[in-house]
């Protein structure tokens, strides 16, 4: 029997030092696309796919994350009295169920495998997802939810591919392919990093994953890999002769808002869905470009 994907770990303790000076005093998960946090987006997409239980692995400085998904009442007041009755819902909607979020902390950033293990406690033995919030992906079926329902057919560890030009291999974990009918792709192995002429394929991980618990078990012994970081990939790997292994090249759109490029891009993709500002939006861009 495949059991449910009820819970969600997030991994936000990064410093964000990509976008410096802009969060050195808010948490790089904050920054907006267009009128919404890339944490909310993340969220947002957890929900969507039927999760339960959000689990947010921090850091210091973070505390404006809890705050976010928390009530307002000075703020939903004013507006309230104001008559902005549209921006009151906005701020309502994605508020989470009361106990539906929790937060631990990782107080040494030893990589993102050691973020995961960190929440071990609140998984306990149930298959769970990982969501990097930095992977936007913009589509109408959400990824995770596209993941969920491959998942709930072939059971194991399920993760989100895409494919990356043969140089950029070094920058993501890479999968060992067995079988690829062109949106599911079976793997017998999982290399991080591998520069290009080692890369046993051009496929690549993106920011989500469904994983088993037996997860936990090779996170436990704190090996480091690659830049010296206790990587989430190679405990995936070293559970492959037990657990089935899958990767799903979903539908839709992804931005690496990690960086500036990816992040200005998504900022002018997501602008051009939204109604209310679209013809200025190419407007605007008609007169730079």
């Amino acid at each position: 029997m495949i059991k449910p994907v009820r819970k969600a770990i997030f991994p936000v303790a990064g410093l964000g030092t990509r976008f410096l000076p802009a969060t050195k005093a808010m948490a790089k998960e904050m920054l907006p696309i267009v009128d919404k946090p890339l944490i909310q987006h993340a969220v947002e997409e957890a929900l969507d796919a039927g999760i339960e239980e959000v689990i947010f692995v921090t850091g210091r400085g973070k505390s404006v994350l809890e705050d976010h998904f928390d009530r307002s009442f000075e703020l939903e007041k004013t507006l309230e009295e104001r008559g902005k009755e549209a921006e009151l819902r906005s701020v309502r909607a994605f508020l989470p169920k009361p106990g539906q979020i929790s937060y631990t902390r990782q107080q040494t950033p030893l990589g993102l495998g050691h973020a995961v293990w960190c929440a071990r406690n609140f998984i306990n033995d149930e298959p769970f997802a990982v969501l990097l919030a930095d992977d936007l992906i913009l589509a109408e079926k959400g990824c995770l939810r596209q993941m969920v329902e491959v998942y709930q057919r072939v059971g194991g560890n399920v993760v989100a591919v895409e494919d990356v030009a043969p140089e950029q291999t070094h920058r993501y974990g890479i999968l060992d392919v067995s079988d690829d009918d062109g949106e599911l792709v079976k793997a017998k192995g999982l290399v991080e990093k591998p520069a290009p002429d080692v890369a046993p394929s051009t496929l690549s991980i993106i920011g989500r994953y469904i994983l088993q618990p037996e997860v936990f078990a090779q996170l436990d012994r704190h090996e480091k890999g690659a830049g010296g970081e206790i990587q989430l990939t190679d405990a995936i790997a070293r559970t492959i002769d037990g657990v089935p292994f899958h990767g799903v090249r979903f539908t839709g759109t992804r931005f690496d808002c990690g960086n500036k490029r990816g992040f200005v891009e998504a900022n002018i993709a997501f602008a051009l869905e939204h109604e209310d500002i679209r013809a200025d939006v190419r407007n605007m861009l008609k007169k730079y470009v």
